[in-house]
């Protein structure tokens, strides 16, 4: 019973926690929020389905093989906003557009560096946190296997 009952929630968690994280990132350019937050929050949705279903059961389901090349993107992009700058002579992590410079909106987000630079953060932690739960979770199945 309890099997069943840990199953129905974090089937049920899944996709409203993942939309926390993307609202958390999002709310992270006009209030208290940030990229590094919302990955931790992805990735706990995600650890979450691993403690109900079991690992062999999560990589059917979810695309975590690419937790990796995830967290690379997340990376290379977070050093991109960071030093691509340097480039045009500016300083690191110089945030464009300037300030009185017109800014692109989609929505009501500004596009930003800062907006960049937190994907990149975000991308990266949640990489990283899947990538290390689904090692974790691989080691612990492989031994319990005869």
């Amino acid at each position: 019973m309890t099997g069943v009952l840990t199953e129905a929630v974090a089937r049920l968690l899944l996709a409203p926690s993942l939309i926390l994280a993307a609202a958390i990132l999002v709310k992270g350019y006009s209030d208290v929020g940030d990229g590094f937050t919302a990955g931790v929050v992805a990735g706990l949705a995600v650890l979450l389905q691993y403690a109900a279903f079991g690992y062999r059961r999560v990589e059917r389901v979810l695309p975590v093989r690419a937790a990796v090349g995830v967290a690379l993107a997340g990376l290379a992009l977070a050093l991109a906003v960071a030093f691509v700058p340097l480039l045009w002579g500016a300083e690191a992590v110089t945030h464009y557009p300037r300030p009185a410079e017109h800014v692109v909106h989609v929505g009501t987000v500004e596009l930003l560096t800062a907006v960049a630079f937190d994907v990149g953060v975000f991308l990266l932690v949640l990489g990283m946190s899947v990538g290390a739960v689904d090692a974790f979770a691989r080691a612990a199945g492989e031994r319990r296997e005869p």
